[in-house]
């Protein structure tokens, strides 16, 4: 391809933001399909942009009229779209209004994406290509997907891991079974999904490899250039270091990693750098875990340890088909990534990329990177490299105290997500009758209970409400599959408490509300909570379809506002106070669509629209 080839980048994060950093020297030019404020846009000018979601069928075809080769920054795509593409091509319109069809190549291959995209599929692929993998097994879903765990906690013994087949990263979609206990938890979790077992690794450490793959125009392979293995650790789920060379493990441990990283990227489609992500066992064996088919967070380093050919730059280099080195040589003896993870607040992170900055030292370096993106708890912000030419163990000891740091604001996050859902005590307001009504937490009137933590930002516009209305309230976790028996015992002891409603909110099989039902004669009223799948309608209908006997109200799914208002005109019912400020939210609502109706009769549509902002 040629140099001036335009490049067509689906998702436009730090991923995106860094390949057009390298981009830019090259004179490389990369069109991003992402929103508006996305990294990558906010340092690359480009008049091909496209604004949207890179899941748009529409919008993918869109950036697909505007550039010559499209590659991804995120595997989660619609591969059938990208199939299309790169075997029909693409219509374009010329300035006279008629329409060619372009050939646009998709790299890495729309063949791996969506081999990648199913983990079963992918490990079961590479298991039979003689690939070292972990033994799994696949599970029925549903109201089979109880025995057939059963047979895998059988067959693997404990503990053993359950994987979502889709839509998992991160740690996300990926649950450890440690014992039988944890099967209800799990059907609850994972009931609606398509699953599989995975015998459980005794690993050592964790591994990473970064592989660059170059193919013919046939798609058969022509080069596989590893970078040296990586060591990394994981908290909370997140990738917080990153070590080269790893640490305590003989050099033909990474040799070995490497050559099995090749394997797996020399069975896989397309040009580009991919991420094997390894296992080192306690018997010495590397074992593969995932892949990524892009530049990876594991080699954020490269940019500095490497920085002839960083990750980003092969990237662009084996998509064009440009030239490559032999091998690829680190510039250092030893590095260490730390990424920035949000804090408990917006700022947390600001004393650990202070500290960064203040750091130098003979023979070792500090490099800071940011990614212009707002802070939020566990969002990946930044990054910190560091570069030694000693050993791994003397850079590890320079840089303690960023890694300390981060760790302070790691557990400061920890303890605010904890102090987050303890109950809390609304603010004091005033009655009709002039007195002050505290909002104390031993009194509440209603009871906010949810089955998980992550049903929290739903459960606050609720929230927000209650306090709107002077309504005391506490909030609690309480599971019906994981804490059954604190579950019941909530229940039935909240009548007697003084609670006079209680809002419920659940996912996925969520079976909260039905069953604090069946244990209280309160009315309690059932929120659905929107999950990463099924948008919701898997809790929906398990909290609506109760039996003749136990009355459960509903609510639309993440509506906490109406569950939270329901709640007041229950109290309403037997408490004046309640009764009047619901009538006269009732008329502030009315009020307001009045005089919106009075001002559009007055002025005509156009001004009505500007007015609003909508034009």
């Amino acid at each position: 391809m040629s140099p001036s080839t335009t490049i067509g980048l689906l998702g436009g994060g730090q991923l995106g933001m860094m390949l057009c950093e390298s981009a830019s020297p090259l004179n490389v030019p990369i069109a991003v399909l992402d929103a508006e404020n996305a990294p990558a846009k906010q340092i690359n000018s480009n008049k091909h942009h496209v604004t949207g979601s890179f899941k748009d069928p529409a919008k993918i075809r869109e950036l697909a009229a505007n550039c010559d080769v499209l590659t991804v920054e995120v595997e989660h795509i619609d591969t059938q779209v990208l199939e299309e593409i790169a075997t029909h091509g693409v219509q374009v319109s010329a300035a006279d209004g008629s329409t060619t069809t372009k050939k646009v190549a998709v790299h890495p291959s729309w063949k791996t994406l969506r081999l990648i995209q199913n983990k079963y599929e992918q490990k079961d692929y590479l298991g039979k290509q003689g690939i070292p993998i972990a033994e799994q097994l696949a599970l029925d879903s549903g109201d089979s997907m109880l025995a057939s765990m059963k047979e895998a906690s059988a067959k693997f013994g404990f503990p053993w891991m359950l994987k979502s087949r889709k839509d998992s990263y991160d740690g996300r979609g990926n649950l450890k079974i440690s014992s039988e206990a944890d099967l209800e938890h799990a059907v609850s979790e994972f009931g609606s999904l398509s699953c599989y077992a995975e015998k459980w690794v005794p690993f050592e450490i964790e591994l990473s490899v970064i592989v660059i793959r170059t193919e013919d125009d046939e798609g058969n392979t022509k080069r596989l250039i590893p970078y040296p293995a990586v060591e990394t650790i994981h908290e909370d789920n997140i990738c917080s270091r990153v070590f080269m060379p790893p640490r305590n493990v003989a050099p033909d441990v990474s040799e070995q990693a490497q050559k099995v990283a090749c394997s797996v990227v020399e069975k896989l489609w397309g040009r580009g750098v991919f991420a094997v992500e390894l296992f080192f066992t306690k018997d010495g064996k590397v074992v593969v875990n995932e892949i990524a088919p892009r530049p990876h967070n594991s080699g954020h380093h490269l940019i500095e340890a490497v920085p002839y050919m960083s990750q980003y730059k092969a990237q662009l280099t084996a998509i064009l088909d440009g030239p490559l080195p032999e091998e690829l040589q680190p510039h250092v003896s030893s590095s260490i990534m730390i990424n920035i993870l949000g804090g408990a607040n917006a700022d947390s992170h600001d004393r650990l990329v202070e500290k960064a900055k203040s750091m130098y030292a003979n023979n070792m370096a500090v490099y800071l990177h940011l990614y212009g993106k707002e802070s939020k708890p566990s969002r990946k912000i930044g990054h910190i490299t560091l570069t030694g030419l000693g050993t791994i163990a003397e850079l590890e000891e320079f840089a303690q105290p960023l890694i300390k740091i981060a760790e302070e604001i790691r557990q400061e996050r920890l303890q605010a997500s904890s102090k987050a859902l303890r109950p809390q005590q609304a603010p004091a307001t005033t009655t009709t009758t002039g007195k002050a009504k505290g909002m104390n937490k031993d009194k509440p009137l209603v009871l906010v209970t949810m089955g998980s933590d992550s049903d929290l930002p739903v459960a606050k516009a609720g929230i927000d409400i209650l306090n709107e209305f002077g309504v005391p309230w506490e909030v609690d976790i309480t599971s019906a599959h994981r804490t059954p028996v604190k579950m019941g015992q909530v229940a039935t002891d909240a009548a007697d408490r003084g609670i006079k409603a209680i809002i419920c909110l659940a996912g996925g099989a969520a079976h909260l509300a039905g069953m604090m039902a069946a244990y209280t004669p309160l009315p309690v009223i059932a929120v659905p909570v929107k999950a990463t799948h099924l948008d919701g309608m898997d809790s929906l209908l398990s909290m609506v379809q109760m039996p003749r006997g136990v009355p459960t109200a509903t609510v639309a799914i993440n509506n906490s506002t109406n569950a939270a208002l329901l709640a007041i005109r229950i109290l309403g019912a037997f408490m004046p106070e309640y009764l009047e400020k619901m009538k006269t939210y009732q008329l502030d609502m009315e009020k307001q669509v009045l005089d919106k109706a009075t001002l559009l009769r007055e002025i005509d549509v156009e001004a009505y629209l500007a007015k609003m902002g909508k034009k």
